[in-house]
């Protein structure tokens, strides 16, 4: 598998208003082109934070554990309907009631995202797809131990102590 170069995402402002359109080449590859992405935080009934392992083959930050749902709106879809559909795809459940926490701008060596995040509290089944390369729940406590070690990427770590988690 791998990434398509050519999918068209939203161009947005700082405060996330759509101002144009670009590919996800053009946004990674160093031209911070602010586009958007959906963040769900998923727990469970224990407290215990759901994160998935990006698979080798993904463009950015491969092989490195992250946010339980993570990607990018697409153009002409709200970050609500990019939610729901990242959700689906990823992780295989439908049916949660998201909790819309903040926004906020990131900014990497290679791109620019303005991430819209999300929380939500289930126990459903989570299967995760072959766009993942696993997941599992963790204790926050664990998480918070392996902050630095280079297991998460870099927006998780930072969303993580940001949020307060």
């Amino acid at each position: 598998m791998k990434d398509n170069a050519k999918e068209i995402f939203p161009v947005v402002d700082e405060q996330g208003r759509t101002i144009g359109r670009a590919t996800r080449g053009e946004c990674h590859d160093g031209s911070h082109l602010l586009h958007p992405v959906v963040h769900l935080h998923v727990f469970n009934s224990r407290g215990e934070l759901y994160t998935q392992r990006r698979p080798l083959w993904k463009d950015i930050q491969p092989g490195k554990w992250d946010t339980a749902v993570g990607g990018h709106v697409d153009y002409g879809e709200t970050a609500a309907e990019a939610l729901v559909r990242e959700a689906r795809e990823e992780l295989g459940i439908t049916g949660f009631v998201p909790e819309f926490i903040t926004s906020y701008r990131f900014d990497s060596d290679r791109e620019s995202e303005y991430v819209n995040v999300f929380r939500t509290t289930c126990d459903l089944d989570i299967n995760p797809s072959d766009e993942l390369d696993g997941g599992c729940f963790r204790p926050l406590d664990e998480i918070r131990l392996l902050i630095g070690q280079g297991v998460f990427t870099p927006n998780f770590e930072q969303e993580f102590v940001r949020l307060g988690f």
